[in-house]
């Protein structure tokens, strides 16, 4: 069997949920013996200075015999979360609006922590 056919057969169903500067790929695969499991890849995009990027990627490997448990914890710690801080979002970084502004910041730290002295005082 060529390389190609194996990865068409191991990735049996997918989906995407794209959430800010993280995606999530959530892939049902197949084993050698054909049996189903899960990964969810996490894929963050980090940007630097000269404006290039690279992704790091965190992947989680879910088995069937785990699928009862995992559902059943995951509902619990959503359903906490949701109970205890509701749904709305509270960090501002995570607004679909929301801009850094480290050069005012900087600026004004950097006005305020300034005193002119004229040399002709010294």
């Amino acid at each position: 069997m060529r390389e190609n056919d194996m990865l068409e057969k191991e990735e049996i169903f997918s989906k995407v949920l794209r959430a800010g500067r993280r995606t999530y790929f959530f892939d049902v695969r197949a084993t050698k013996a054909d049996d189903y499991y899960i990964t969810i890849t996490e894929s963050k995009k980090f940007t630097e200075e000269d404006g290039s990027f690279h992704f790091k990627k965190h992947k989680i490997y879910l088995y069937k015999e785990d699928f009862s448990a995992f559902s059943e914890i995951l509902e619990e710690m959503t359903s906490y979360v949701l109970n205890h801080k509701g749904e709305e979002v509270i960090s501002e970084r995570h607004q679909k609006d929301f801009k850094k502004e480290y050069s005012s910041e900087k600026a004004e730290s950097s006005r305020s922590s300034f005193t002119d002295i004229d040399f002709d005082d010294i």
